[in-house]
């Protein structure tokens, strides 16, 4: 655990806080998104969980995170600092599971604040009334673990690409069109399920079949990625 939290600060402190500046420009664009401007677009309808807000709760910290992903270990190639941690005391464990907890974190963890903050805003927004809360609760907790979920995916997926790539650039490509070729994929294989299929099923049923699923496909990428590190293999490459 404690080789873990050294790898999370050393991600956090060198995404975010580079030189000792603060690099939060994109991540304040994030939560003005997410938790002010979408918000105030569908007002009531945000709370009430429509279509837009849960496609945006999953999807925009997904792709997010293809912007740091690409740079986990592709980017330390390119800056020559990848020869300096694999040398160092740290477990192969605890650097590939520290750069996945620290970009899952810290993505997850902003959707969460404006997922919050959000609620607020419409409040806000609608002036005079009863406070309203994200309805129903239980499936707005849904969204959010499959937020988590898909942040998981992205970020394992991502490391996994750029084990095997010379650029962060290429990466964050590489991995851009595998994820549209797994979504068509996956979309045409549900288009092609018969409709008697979904007939019975409740849209809170139809969350959870897509988070076990997609729980699943996240440890067989992890699973991947841990078998796929290996510290000497990096290090004659």
């Amino acid at each position: 655990m404690s080789d873990l939290w050294t790898m999370v600060w050393k991600e956090w402190r060198d995404a975010f806080f580079p030189q000792g500046r603060l690099a939060n420009v994109g991540s304040l664009m994030f939560i003005a998104l997410l938790g002010v401007v979408f918000p105030l677009i569908d007002r009531q309808g945000w709370l009430t969980l429509s279509a837009p807000m849960v496609l945006l709760n999953i999807f925009f910290p997904y792709y997010y995170i293809l912007v740091y992903i690409g740079d986990s270990f592709a980017g330390e190639r390119e800056r020559h600092t990848l020869e300096t941690l694999l040398a160092s005391r740290i477990s192969d464990r605890a650097i590939l599971w520290g750069k996945v907890v620290s970009t899952v974190g810290y993505i997850w963890g902003m959707t969460l604040v404006a997922s919050i903050l959000s609620m607020g805003v419409v409040n806000l927004a609608q002036g005079r009334g009863p406070w309203m809360f994200y309805s129903p609760f239980g499936l707005w907790l849904g969204v959010l673990s499959l937020s988590l979920l898909a942040c998981l995916f992205s970020a394992s997926g991502g490391i996994l690409v750029s084990l095997h790539s010379r650029t962060a650039r290429q990466a964050a490509q590489t991995f851009s069109l595998g994820s549209l070729g797994l979504f068509l994929a996956v979309y045409f294989a549900v288009k092609a399920l018969p409709p008697r299929w979904f007939a019975g099923l409740s849209g809170s049923q139809i969350l959870f079949v897509v988070i076990l699923f997609l729980a699943v496909l996240d440890a067989i990428l992890l699973a991947i990625s841990m078998a796929s590190f290996r510290r000497e293999r990096l290090i004659i490459n």
